[in-house]
C-alpha cells in the first residue's frame, strides 16, 4: 500500500497494491496492522457505511461534534465521486481550506479523513456506491453540516449541473457561521 500526504498533510491518499491476473483483481482495502502503521497510531473501526447516489449528488459537508467525532477511511465500491474534505479545526494552520481526489471503482483510491474535518463528495458517475470505515457511531445530536458552496472555503466541485442536494445540505451553514 502506498500512503501520501495532501496539500492538508492530515488527510491521506491510500493507494493498495493491486494483484491482476486473468481471472480480475485482488487487493487489500484494509489491514488494520499495515495500517495504523502508515498513520502512526492505533485506531478502532466500530461501524461501516455505505452509500448508494446516482451521478451528480452532492453530499456534505458532514461532520460530528464531540464527544462524537469521527475519523474516516473512504472509498469507492462502485462508480466515481470527486471527494474533500475540509479543516474545520480551528487551531490548524490549514483551517477553512480542503483538499479532494477522484476515488473510484477503478483506480481503488481511497482517502483517510481525521477528526476535524468535514466530509463530501460529488458523484461524478451513475450507480456509485461509496463504502467507508468511522471510528465513532453516528450521533444524530452530534451530526453537523456545513453548506457545499461555502464562499469563503471555495471548493471547486467542476461541475456543469446544479447538483442534487439533501433538504438539510440545502439549509446548512457557512463555515463561519458554526
Amino acid at each position: 500500500m502506498k500512503v501520501s500526504k495532501l496539500t492538508i498533510p492530515d488527510v491521506l491518499l491510500i493507494e493498495p497494491t493491486i494483484y491482476n491476473d486473468k481471472r480480475g483483481y485482488f487487493f487489500e482495502s484494509f489491514n488494520k496492522k499495515e495500517f495504523e502503521k502508515k498513520i502512526g497510531f492505533d485506531l478502532n473501526f466500530v461501524q461501516d457505511n455505505q452509500s448508494y447516489s446516482v451521478e451528480n449528488v452532492l453530499r456534505g459537508l458532514h461532520y460530528q461534534v464531540y464527544p462524537m467525532e469521527q475519523d474516516k477511511l473512504v472509498g469507492v465500491a462502485h462508480g466515481k465521486v470527486f471527494d474533500v474534505a475540509v479543516d474545520i479545526r480551528r487551531s490548524s494552520p490549514t483551517y477553512g481550506q480542503w483538499v479532494g481526489e477522484v476515488l473510484s471503482s477503478e483506480n481503488k483510491k481511497q482517502l483517510w479523513i481525521p477528526k476535524g474535518f468535514a466530509h463530501g463528495f460529488l458523484t461524478l458517475s451513475n450507480d456509485t456506491s461509496l463504502c467507508y470505515k468511522v471510528t465513532n457511531y453516528y450521533s444524530k445530536s452530534c451530526e453537523r453540516s456545513i453548506v457545499w458552496n461555502d464562499p469563503n472555503i471555495n471548493i471547486n466541485w467542476n461541475f456543469t449541473h446544479k447538483p442534487i442536494l439533501s433538504e438539510k445540505d440545502e439549509v446548512a451553514k457557512i463555515l463561519q457561521e458554526i
